[in-house]
């Protein structure tokens, strides 16, 4: 049987939509007549999370999580994995969630196994996660994958939720610092400093050259806007090329705080999944091939590379990725010290715990470092305005006297 996608009146003239089990398209309709509904779109599941995949839909991380937790109950509880989909499609709260899941019951019921049906949908399920599922299914351990799964999938979104979390406040508060700097150039100066032009009076420097700033930003603000759009528009053109995306990425790696900040996130990623790949079972060179994909940054991405090229030729694991000189030295001890110990995934946890706490340290150390020096930098502009705009009247003032 294959998964089908309804859309159906009811005899009141309401519209259903589910996913049913059906033999056929024919056969689909039939059961829906049974239910006292009139089909009115019957569609392969798998064609309509093709479709939706196209236009953009993807799983949540949040929904992954519960999906691989929910999976690794009923596989513990030893309900063969066609029923346990099943019944994780009828839990599914989100369409997108519940097709994607019956497209993949559907795949296995039709003889494929759990990871070549996750194969079909690589955005919702990555490399990483079809990997660990393939070494489950070939060790008979899919429950117990299942579950450090969901830890994985868990703690890596948590890691990332929160550096974002801790960039957010700096952000808002550059944006709003922009636009009241932007007011108060276009709308404000203009007004007050207005007068004192028509005073023929002579004005101070700061006077003048906040006038010639406002004038500028009055009429050419929308170049620099376009300025800006079309040089962000190029930079990301420029960065389709792998030999200048690579040389902006290893120039990123040498920048004084956020370089050690973007090395931290990446090693811990990459640690986290060469850990869990080697604890269950999966061959250290699929295991680095899955662990290079988790790497957003492409210069340590190339020091995989090349390492999986060295490993091929024997050579140890972290001599391997010393080589490239990217991964920082307490990654490059440990993994020698498991090589040496053979608990290597053990080390590899270990240093994922360690530098996902370091990371994220280093990232609220580097925001607490941000929020009052944006702070200053908007209140020192702010003063110079309001300086520039109180001097002519203060010289005013003392001719009058």
């Amino acid at each position: 049987m294959s998964a089908y996608r309804f859309e159906a009146s009811t005899a009141s003239g309401q519209i259903e939509k589910g996913v049913l089990d059906a033999d056929s398209p024919r056969h689909a309709r039939t059961l829906l007549r049974e239910r006292g509904l009139l089909p009115i779109d019957v569609l392969p599941v798998a064609s309509a999370g093709a479709a939706r995949e196209v236009l953009g839909g993807r799983i949540r991380t949040a929904e992954l999580t519960m999906m691989t937790r929910q999976l690794a109950s009923l596989l513990a509880a030893r309900l063969p994995l066609e029923r346990a989909l099943g019944a994780v499609v009828e839990q599914a709260e989100r369409a997108l969630l519940r097709e994607r899941m019956a497209a993949v019951r559907s795949e296995v019921v039709a003889g494929q196994t759990f990871a070549q049906a996750l194969s079909r949908y690589p955005r919702d399920f990555p490399e990483v996660y079809r990997a660990l599922v393939a070494a489950g299914e070939q060790s008979g351990e899919l429950s117990m994958v299942m579950e450090r799964l969901a830890d994985y999938v868990e703690s890596r979104s948590a890691l990332t939720q929160r550096i974002t979390l801790a960039f957010t406040y700096p952000a808002i508060v550059t944006l709003v610092a922009i636009g009241v700097i932007v007011a108060l150039l276009t709308y404000v100066v203009p007004q007050v400093v207005g007068v004192f032009t028509q005073t023929k009076q002579t004005l101070p420097f700061l006077t003048t050259a906040l006038i010639a700033v406002s004038d500028f930003v009055r009429h050419w603000g929308w170049a620099m806007l376009l300025a800006l759009v079309l040089g962000g528009a190029g930079f990301r053109w420029a960065l389709r090329a792998p030999s200048f995306r690579l040389a902006w990425h290893e120039r990123l790696l040498g920048l004084p705080m956020f370089g050690r900040l973007i090395r931290g996130m990446n090693t811990a990623r990459f640690a986290s999944t060469l850990g869990i790949l080697a604890s269950s079972g999966v061959p250290l060179i699929k295991s680095l091939e899955a662990g290079a994909q988790t790497l957003t940054n492409q210069a340590m991405r190339a020091d995989v590379e090349d390492a999986i090229t060295r490993v091929r030729e024997g050579a140890p694991l972290s001599r391997a990725l010393a080589a490239g000189g990217h991964f920082p030295p307490m990654m490059i001890h440990m993994i020698a010290s498991g090589e040496a110990t053979g608990n290597l995934s053990e080390m590899l946890q270990r240093t994922a715990t360690t530098l996902s706490g370091e990371t994220e340290r280093r990232a609220l150390a580097l925001t607490s470092i941000l929020e009052p020096m944006l702070i200053l930098i908007m209140g020192g502009v702010v003063l110079t305005i309001v300086l520039a705009v109180l001097m002519p009247i203060i010289e005013i003032n003392q001719l009058v006297r």
